[in-house]
């Protein structure tokens, strides 16, 4: 006979990475000017990004458009343009000048959403297994206790990861960091781990 319990740890990381998802979108009479127009933008947005310091392997194209609007079907009033981003910002100190360098390239501009992520989680995730362990062998033993049978060896442990969202950081920012408009918080990493024991 044995025991299945489940253990649960969770700690709390600083994202040390921003994932910016921002773009350009144009509308013009005809599709090519649509089409050329949208992709001059995204040049001089990839251009920005680069003199802001962002380096090329950190901007990924997620979106490319083009279509027709309607005022009345089948007659197409105009047609839209747009190119999407994904930019990785590494320096969080420099995330609104990414940010403002985005929305100063001119009315083309678009910003969709900021994410934010731990690079290197695994320390983290480490302190959070051991926790999650420690929590399934307490209750074991407790099961064991209840049940009047010694607790016996652990004959299989499987886990899984959960990543939480983020949470207000108190408020140990350096004083550099004061102005800033993007705070990233802190994310929760929780490990579940399901641990089976013999029962002796």
């Amino acid at each position: 006979m044995d025991i299945t319990v489940i253990g649960e740890g969770s700690v709390l990381a600083a994202p040390d990475t921003l994932r910016l998802n921002a773009g350009v979108e144009v509308r013009r009479a005809s599709a090519a000017e649509a089409f050329t127009a949208v992709r001059a933008a995204a040049a001089r947005l990839a251009e920005a990004l680069r003199q802001a310091g962002i380096a090329a392997q950190d901007v990924r194209t997620v979106e490319l458009s083009l279509g027709p609007e309607y005022e009345v079907y089948p007659k197409a009033a105009a047609y839209r343009a747009a190119q999407g981003v994904e930019v990785v910002v590494r320096d969080l100190s420099g995330a609104d000048h990414v940010i403002d360098t985005v929305a100063g390239i001119g009315e083309e501009a678009r910003l969709n959403g900021v994410a934010f992520e731990v690079s290197d989680p695994s320390g983290a995730l480490k302190d959070a297994r051991s926790k999650a362990f420690r929590d399934a062998a307490a209750k074991a033993a407790q099961f064991a206790e209840l049940s009047g049978r010694p607790l016996g060896r652990v004959v299989s442990v499987s886990e899984e990861v959960r990543q939480g969202g983020p949470q207000p950081m108190r408020a140990t920012f350096a004083a550099a960091e004061a102005d800033a408009s993007i705070s990233p918080g802190r994310q929760s990493l929780t490990v579940l781990v399901r641990v089976g024991y013999e029962f002796g």
